[in-house]
Parts: structure tokens; sequence; C-alpha cells
């Protein structure tokens, strides 16, 4: 058995606009660590969290109660493991309340990390449950679009009623993600609680219509078919205005040629799909989009294959 391992798990987008809660998608170059380290004091606790900038997060707690990967983490000790403990450390390399899974990479790099420590370690498809008793803590909810792409990888059709069997989706050649971060916050939990509670028979059948097309547009490779069916016709239009830039940015994601552009998540990060050849440029559209409104931004160009998780050291 290892003493002390490290694992990476990858941001992610959630609904991929199309999709609410049932949908998501894994990216490149933009993740949390966590390292885990056997201890004789039992359970799971945790040494530190360090933020962005590589110091002590001001804010972040250090409760084992309180945090999505040690959450995670004990509900796969409990399961697998009747003696000792382990000690986190936690590396946020995910912002905070950016719709970008942040809570969700946290769980994931917490439960892989712990796994990797067993005397028999789960396959990884097997941690997912666990993973989502962190993701239950922070958003409120029981829903996989963020956990299941950060720990599988790729595009994920993940509903609630197959959890927890997720399917693996087919991406079209020739596309990348585009993920528009501003230096915004919206907070996952308040804005799932705002969201209407009943909607129209021809709205439900319209999102409905376009999340079919969109999957089967994958499956046939057919980007055409994309462009007409990445939208979001029910949940958008309730959270967009709380990102003063969307308007502005979704607008010029699509004049610089975008298949479709929407929320990551309930915000305020913005994604779009594009053509690989395009993918910069309209990165750089977004950008100054959102720099025109007076709010700084970065962004990533992600292949739609990006993997999930990954045990780095140990």
């Amino acid at each position: 058995m290892k003493d002390i391992v490290t694992a990476f798990a990858p941001a992610s987008i959630g609904n991929v606009g199309v999709g609410f809660d049932m949908l998501g998608l894994a990216l490149e170059g933009v993740g949390d660590r966590v390292s885990a380290q056997r201890s004789n004091t039992p359970g799971i606790s945790i040494a530190e969290v360090r933020g962005l900038d590589g110091e002590i997060h001001p804010y972040l707690s250090t409760d084992p109660l309180e945090s999505t990967a040690s959450i995670a983490a004990q509900a796969l000790w409990d399961a697998t493991v009747r003696d000792g403990g382990v000690e986190l450390r936690i590396f946020k390399g995910v912002p905070l309340q950016s719709g970008m899974g942040s809570s969700a990479a946290s769980a994931v790099a917490g439960v892989m990390a712990v796994n990797a420590l067993l005397e028999r370690p789960l396959q990884t498809a097997e941690l997912l449950p666990y993973a989502l008793e962190g993701e239950k803590y922070a958003s409120g909810g029981l829903h996989a679009d963020n956990v299941a792409p950060s720990l599988l990888g790729g595009l994920v059709l993940c509903p609630t009623v197959l959890l927890p069997e997720t399917v693996r989706l087919p991406v079209p050649k020739g596309v990348s993600s585009v993920l528009l971060h501003p230096e915004l916050q919206v907070n996952t939990a308040v804005a799932r609680r705002r969201l209407a509670k009943r909607y129209s028979l021809d709205q439900w059948l319209a999102q409905q219509g376009y999340l079919a097309g969109f999957v089967a547009a994958c499956a046939a490779d057919d980007i055409e078919l994309i462009r007409h069916t990445l939208k979001d016709v029910m949940i958008e239009p309730q959270r967009a205005e709380a990102v003063p830039c969307f308007d502005e940015v979704k607008a010029a994601a699509l004049h610089a040629g975008a298949l479709g552009c929407s929320l990551s998540g309930s915000g305020p990060s913005m994604f779009a799909l594009a053509a690989d050849r395009d993918a910069r440029d309209i990165a750089g559209a977004m950008e100054q989009a959102c720099r025109l409104r007076g709010i700084e931004c970065q962004s990533w160009v992600s292949s739609l294959t990006a993997p999930g998780a990954q045990v780095e050291t140990g």
C-alpha cells in the first residue's frame, strides 16, 4: 500500500448548454490537485488548502465536514477501510463559483488520491458515487454533469435516472471547446434555487428536441446539426442576466464562427464549441468582448476528448 499520492482532476463544462444536469464536458489545462497521505488518526482530515496563487487559501475551510474533497474521500474510506485515516492537502486550480466545476474537481481529485492508497483500488468509474457525495454538499442536489466528466473525461451523458451508470458520447471530429472565465462569481446552489419550478409543454418539447438532436449530431459527426441544436431555451434565459457580459460575449463568439455558445454550468463562465481552426480566434473574440465591458477574463481551448482524473504521483 502506498503512503502518499497526488491526483489531478480537470475542470468541466456543466450542462453543455443543451443538457441541463445531463451533459458534461471535461476541460484540458485547468483543474484541482489533492495529495493524500496515510495517517494513524481515524478518518479523513485536511492539513491545508492552497489557492490559485499557491498560498494558503484565505477562506476555504480545513474542516473535513466542509470540503467536497474530504466529504467524498470520507465516503470512499467508510466503504472500503476500517482502520487508520488519511490527511489531505488540497491545491485549488479552478476558480471558485466559476461555473467550471470547482467543487466537483476537488471531490474527484480527493477520491482518486485516496483510492490510490487502497490495497485494492476501485476502478475509476466505480468512484462516481463517492465523488457525488462531495458535490451534493456543495450544490445542494444530486447531479453528475461536472463530476462525471471530471472523473471520466470527454463528453458524458449522465442523467440522474441512469446513475451510477453514465454514457461516454462520441464527439465530432475537428471540434474544440472554448471556455471563457470572467472574473465574476455565481453561487451554484443559489442559482439552482432561483430557477423556475414549472415550464410550458412547448419549452419542454423544444429543449428535449435540441438535446436529442445534439446527441444524434455527435454520433453522426454532423457539424451543421450541432450548430442547429446547441441551444438552451429553458435555463440560459433565466441565468444570463447574472453575467453582465453574457450578451456581448455570446454575440462575439457566434459572429466569429462558433457552432454555439452558452453558459458553463450556472455561469459566470461561458463556453463555445468551434471548428479547431477557428477556436483560438473565437477565444480572442470572446475575451475582447468581455474586456470591453470592463471585466477581466481568461480562456482555455480544449479537445472534446480531454482526459479525466489521473493519479500523478505515488
